[in-house]
């Protein structure tokens, strides 16, 4: 790693003491969304469950769309619901990516209810669901297999071809991993942020890197009581920025300022839900039929009955149409 010296405490007190790097404080409803998340009380993976349904899919298309563009929403969200894809036409290492980011999800889910800690093993193993079957013949003829830190030091990343020595591997990642498991600050999201900056920055495995570090990174953030962040392929280029500022410099508040605003981005629908219907998601009832009330529709009821309003559909619409603005006054429309 080209930045070692920082950790976590540092990065945090250097936070504090600089406002001014601080992404639109005023405007954003990051701790809003927080707030939300906590008050859901998840316990259990099943709770978990129930407030990822949506989550998971957009989490595993974009998380693989980032590095592999032939990655659809619709086949993602096929895979995530049916396990397969009707009409698919292209590469089957992509069929691949899609259904291992499922396992990976599965595994996460696992991992919740036994209260896994994150560690070399957990970390190999979600490497594993996450890049089996996707290893091209270089790699497999290097000795590169998935779920295997890297036998061969030419997988960089980054704009300066960043990633530590294969014989540094395991112990830098041991040493984030213990600053990480001993945190318990109030500030989760920053010691997720340090954490996927310096698991990318060691690059461990010969590919998958990235899909594995944002599955490790949600993971960290639901065993710390705060909601997972989608980033969105569409935003990679600050993504990739604000990572190569952390390897560049060693400041990582562009990456905690990214961060909250994906995880605003990610929320704030299921957030203001929650404020309009005071917790009752499913119940929402658009605005624009709030304005009637049932004495509205009991007039109607005498006006069209069903038989009139049958035989207005049944006539053609230029004819629908003028029947239709005879009674335009009706609340109903």
């Amino acid at each position: 790693m080209m930045i070692g010296s920082l950790s976590i405490s540092s990065v945090t007190m250097a936070l504090d003491g600089n406002k001014t790097k601080e992404v639109n404080k005023e405007m954003s409803r990051y701790k809003d969304i927080v707030e939300l998340w906590k008050g859901f009380g998840i316990e259990s993976s099943a709770d978990l469950e129930s407030h990822l349904e949506n989550f998971s899919v957009l989490f595993a298309y974009n998380s693989g769309a980032i590095e592999n563009r032939e990655i659809t929403y619709h086949d993602t969200r096929e895979i995530f619901e049916s396990g397969k894809v009707s009409g698919y036409s292209g590469n089957l290492k992509t069929l691949f990516e899609i259904s291992n980011m499922k396992d990976a999800y599965r595994l996460m889910l696992k991992w919740f209810d036994e209260k896994t800690p994150l560690s070399l093993e957990s970390i190999k193993e979600m490497h594993y669901q996450i890049a089996k079957l996707t290893y091209d013949q270089r790699r497999w003829e290097l000795g590169e297999r998935p779920g295997q830190f890297k036998k061969d030091d030419r997988w960089g990343v980054g704009r300066h071809d960043i990633a530590a020595p294969v014989e540094e591997v395991e112990a830098n990642l041991q040493e984030d991993l213990d600053e990480i498991n001993s945190y318990a600050g109030s500030k989760p999201l920053v010691a997720a942020a340090f954490f996927h900056a310096r698991f990318e920055g060691i690059h461990a495995f010969a590919d998958g890197n990235g899909r594995c570090g944002r599955a490790l990174m949600n993971y960290y953030l639901i065993t710390h009581d705060h909601p997972p962040v989608v980033v969105y392929e569409e935003d990679k280029s600050q993504y990739y920025k604000a990572l190569d500022e952390y390897d560049e410099t060693g400041d990582l508040s562009p990456l905690i300022g990214f961060l909250e605003a994906q995880a605003e981005k990610t929320w704030l629908p299921t957030l203001e839900r929650y404020e309009h219907s005071k917790g009752e998601p499913d119940l929402v009832v658009s605005a624009k039929n709030r304005k009637h009330s049932l004495s509205d529709y009991l007039d109607q009821a005498d006006g069209i009955g069903i038989d009139a309003l049958m035989e207005q559909l049944a006539e053609p619409s230029d004819v629908r149409t003028n029947a239709l603005e005879l009674g335009k006054d009706n609340p109903a429309r």
